[in-house]
């Protein structure tokens, strides 16, 4: 882990990185495009380039006929105007020759039907063909360009997911069922609670991947299905980088990790967590929907902090926003242009949460097909002159003030857990509500109270280690094996504050329950036995007295047995009202707090505010400000740089304590100061 104040540079470069997805390949007639994309580069402010990401056709138009000529010069010219190139490796989409000479390298869905050739990462992770073909021309990749002066970065494929269910992935699943339960089918059946509709195996080759036209009831498989479906994509990935680790050992490698869109969580289908472990520089994709009307503008910022710093943590080190859009996208439900402004609030905000780069998807818009109206730097117009193009030139300019600000850190003494196989397991239980889950998103609701008070926090994974937090809050931690409750006994042993919530610690790693009520060492730290959880209907409400003052409770209420806790707070209404709806309870050295229900927002506020005043957390740099401007601060050595930014649609005003001084325009500022909407004010101050 960094140290609090300790620079890490993530890649080569000591300045940020700016530009994008660059798809040459995609011009090769037109050599006048190709001349106007390295001028307006140029114009743009940008820096950095990613090449090759589905050129696969390109490069190797028939099998075994390579065309590596248009690259050589597309890397050579940007390197001539001082640009840099993270160069991709092309798995991410197949050649249709490849599809045709060898059909394995298709997947097979989940009802067992071969698909046809198309799409993007529409290939079988386990085929042997499949990876043979991308380590023989991820090895003339390297042999050819290793020693480049453009090259910054290797980028490993595109957007990893999917799975596929064909003969050779059935295979593969039960080789590492074996593994994992050391070729014993008792303890497998024991795992998976086989006697449950007498689904018993008494041979490995009986065992299938969940499907809709078999088993999709067994938690247990489905559970081992999706960590068998992450150290798959692992695998393959692992397959691809032999070459290029070999050939290039120095320098980094990344893929770019994805969000759920709508609401913005982080991606489901892989478990991010194990990945991260295997690369050098974390990096991800982020396409927020601004603007859009189910949600205010600060809302969503606070959603986009909350995945920002969970892949900043992964590696507790910068990560690199490997993509974005400086307008719209082609694929939210309605595609809204960001208005004047935004772009340099949304670039900045990354920034300020750990990026070391701001990089688009797309650099030129594709003529055809459906990224034709995806956002991109340089539209169909080809100008320079264009709005969204003065205003990526704009964030440009802002970067290059910037450089400082590379490699640095944002240190916390908060910490939420969120946990991939948790949010599986839960969203698999028939039980509960099925709409009301949530859990990525109340999680986010624990992370507002903190954001708002500009109190930096690290969303960490169960692996990583507790005891550099003061706090740490889990809330709907609904799976959670032995190892993790005794990680946690000894988190608030040993002085820690610890938080957790209504359905949290009710299954172990093999999503069996825990037999005679909540697990014993849950029950010595928290002093309670939750014994009940009561699930309401979207009309139904409650409340919950708290501080002589009432909140409003929804979706879930847990009925609590109170050991040796201290009540906080009681329900209001139903046949549990007047009992313990929050408690506390001091063990050894810390404490720990549960929360029965799920409470409005306006109650994690009041509840985090008293642990923020015990706790003496505060923010690195106060400044005044109203709701809907967020202060972050990323702190080196000699300076902190704070980032002021204003997520609402009106003015905002803010007072500056102390001197310091604006790292884009120089000037000194002190005292009151008014923030147009969408503006941000990035400064600097000596330590």
């Amino acid at each position: 882990m960094m140290s609090k104040h300790e620079k890490t540079y993530t890649t080569k470069a000591n300045f940020m990185l700016h530009g994008g997805d660059y798809n040459p390949d995609q011009w090769l007639d037109r050599p006048d495009i190709l001349e106007d994309d390295i001028k307006l580069m140029q114009l743009s402010h940008t820096n950095t380039f990613s090449v090759g990401i589905f050129a696969w056709a390109a490069l190797e138009p028939e099998e075994g006929i390579y065309h590596f000529e248009w690259l050589d010069k597309v890397i050579d010219d940007i390197y001539k105007i001082n640009g840099r190139v993270i160069l991709a490796t092309p798995s991410g989409a197949r050649p249709a020759w490849m599809s045709q000479k060898y059909p394995e390298v298709l997947r097979v869905n989940g009802a067992r039907v071969k698909q046809l050739h198309g799409g993007r990462h529409n290939h079988c992770f386990t085929s042997p063909v499949y990876r043979e073909k991308t380590q023989k021309i991820n090895r003339m990749l390297a042999e050819r360009y290793g020693s480049h002066p453009a090259l910054l970065m290797w980028h490993i494929s595109n957007e990893y997911g999917g799975e596929c269910h064909c003969d050779l992935c059935q295979d593969a699943f039960r080789e590492w069922l074996k593994n994992k339960y050391n070729h014993n089918l008792k303890a497998l059946n024991d795992a998976w609670w086989g006697p449950f509709w007498s689904h018993t195996f008494t041979e490995w080759s009986q065992i299938e991947s969940p499907s809709s036209i078999g088993e999709s009831m067994v938690h247990g498989l489905n559970l081992d299905w999706r960590r068998f479906v992450t150290d798959q994509t692992i695998d393959f990935f692992e397959n691809e980088i032999v070459p290029i680790k070999e050939l290039t050992p120095e320098v980094p490698i990344t893929t770019n990790f994805m969000a759920d869109t709508h609401e913005l969580i982080p991606f489901q289908a892989l478990d991010y967590s194990k990945f991260a472990k295997h690369l050098d520089v974390i990096s991800w994709d982020a396409y927020p929907a601004w603007h859009n009307d189910w949600e205010s503008t600060a809302d969503l910022a606070i959603r986009v902090g909350f995945i920002d710093d969970l892949y900043r943590s992964l590696k507790q080190q910068p990560f690199l926003l490997m993509e974005s859009t400086p307008s719209m996208v082609n694929w939210h439900p309605v595609n809204k242009t960001k208005r004047p402004g935004m772009h340099m609030l949304a670039s900045m905000q990354m920034v300020a949460h750990g990026s070391d780069s701001i990089l688009y998807f797309q650099w030129r818009k594709s003529r055809g097909s459906s990224e034709k109206f995806h956002g991109a730097v340089v539209d169909h117009d080809n100008s320079p002159n264009n709005r969204v193009f003065q205003e990526v030139a704009e964030v440009g300019k802002t970067l290059e003030k910037l450089a400082d600000v590379v490699g640095t850190n944002r240190p916390s003494d908060v910490a939420i857990l969120y946990d991939w196989e948790s949010n599986w397991a839960i969203n698999d239980a028939q039980g509960f509500g099925l709409e009301t889950k949530r859990y990525p998103q109340t999680l986010v609701e624990h992370y507002r109270a903190f954001w708002e008070k500009d109190i930096p926090v690290d969303v960490i994974t169960k692996e990583q280690d507790f005891s550099n937090y003061k706090l740490l809050i889990i809330p709907m931690l609904y799976l959670v094996s032995e190892e993790t409750i005794a990680r946690l006994q000894s988190f608030v042993a040993t002085g820690g504050r610890l938080v957790t919530t209504y359905i949290s610690g009710l299954v172990n790693e093999h999503d069996l329950t825990y037999t005679g009520g909540w697990h014993k060492k849950l029950q010595d730290i928290f002093g309670i036995n939750p014994i009940e959880t009561d699930t309401y209907y979207p009309s139904d409400r409650n409340a919950v007295q708290f501080r002589n003052q009432s909140y409003e409770l929804k979706d879930y209420a847990t009925v609590i047995e109170v050991n040796s806790a201290t009540v906080e707070a009681s329900y209001e209404d139903d046949f549990y009202a007047g009992t313990p709806a929050v408690t506390s309870h001091e063990y050894e050295k810390g404490k720990a707090y549960y929360i029965g229900g799920r409470l409005e927002a306006d109650f994690q506020r009041d509840f985090y505010q008293e642990i923020i005043h015990d706790l003496a957390l505060e923010s690195v740099f106060d400044i005044k400000h109203n709701k809907g401007v967020s202060v972050q601060v990323r702190q080196a050595p000699e300076s902190d740089y704070i980032f002021v930014m204003n997520f609402t649609e009106e003015e905002q005003p803010i007072t500056i304590e102390v001197p310091v001084k604006d790292v884009v325009t120089g000037e000194e500022l002190q005292g009151e100061l008014t923030l147009e909407r969408y503006a941000v004010r990035i400064v600097e101050k000596i330590k």
